[in-house]
């Protein structure tokens, strides 16, 4: 299933993208069954936190409206989109360095050497740098003259765990979705190279434009990814080049740190990005930044400059 979040009188409710486009307030759905023995409180956070048994509901209402039920539920595919989880309720998670070719490209623009690390390097965006589907990401040419774009496979947990086996890391995957990891270059060299002042500023992190749930994608390491900005090709790879794959990261990201129902994990993005260009080629206010992932869709987003 496709499950995205909306506004509907400046609340946040969780839908389901029915096969025509219209979305299916799962709420509102729920609470008009009188079969159903599941409730929800209407967020993505919350459904995702029902586990099983709340997803094979949603599964049910999908296909009675399908068949014509829940009329006064379904709303139009014209809503807004908002980030699939609007709030998280901590940082997103992030990999740095975990495709071979982005790693090349670095060491080139930089004109070092660091190669393949023997462990995943991970860093973390805050909740305030999130944008919704169709959302403006922010530049602040006071702050950055260097800001970039990074597409990404992001995996939504959904089951807490600790100390997580590679063997039992899928138990504890919800589903996909889509994320630009935005970064102020300058700023992440400026503070010696660590990660997270330079891709955690305000509007640094475009999330969307739903999670497509882990039924769906059998194998999350042969998708085609890709980004564009204004039209023109940047970023085209496939997800089956992670050094990391997705069982290793919750592996070594889950020792000792206990993930949740809603924690976002973004595993690391191919080569093309805008720093490694001959000239580099940063983002710009207008521009029109397009992430792209087979199996799920695409993710729009437009540069503005504050």
């Amino acid at each position: 299933m496709q499950l995205a979040t909306i506004s509907v009188e400046h609340d946040a409710i969780c839908v389901a993208i029915l096969n025509d486009g219209r979305m299916l307030n799962i709420a509102q759905a729920a609470g008009s069954n009188s079969n159903s023995e599941t409730s929800f409180s209407g967020t993505m956070l919350d459904l995702i936190a029902g586990g099983k048994a709340a997803l094979d509901t949603v599964r049910t209402l999908v296909a009675e409206a399908h068949s014509g039920q829940h009329a006064d539920a379904i709303i139009s595919a014209s809503a807004t989109l908002m980030a699939p989880i609007a709030v998280p309720r901590k940082n997103v998670f992030c990999v740095g360095r975990n495709y071979a070719e982005h790693i090349a490209e670095g060491d080139r623009a930089q004109k070092q050497k660091v190669g393949v690390t023997e462990y995943p390097v991970f860093f973390t965006k805050p909740p305030t740098s999130v944008v919704p589907p169709d959302g403006d990401v922010l530049i602040f040419p006071s702050v950055s003259q260097a800001t970039d774009y990074e597409v990404e496979l992001a995996v939504v947990i959904g089951k807490t765990g600790r100390n997580i086996s590679k063997a039992h890391a899928y138990e504890h995957v919800f589903g996909y979705t889509i994320l630009n990891d935005i970064t102020a270059r300058d700023i992440q060299r400026r503070h010696g190279g660590q990660y997270f002042k330079g891709k955690g500023l305000d509007g640094s992190c475009p999330i969307g434009p739903y999670i497509v749930t882990s039924d769906e994608i059998s194998d999350p390491h042969a998708l085609s990814i890709g980004l564009t900005v204004n039209g023109e090709q940047r970023q085209n790879g496939n997800t089956a080049d992670m050094i990391f794959d997705i069982p290793t990261l919750i592996e070594s990201v889950s020792e000792g740190l206990t993930l949740e129902p809603g924690d976002i994990i973004a595993t690391g993005t191919p080569s093309g990005v805008g720093y490694a260009m001959d000239p580099p080629q940063f983002l710009k206010d207008g521009d029109t930044v397009i992430c792209e992932i087979e199996k799920i869709g695409k993710l729009r987003n437009t540069v503005r400059a504050i």
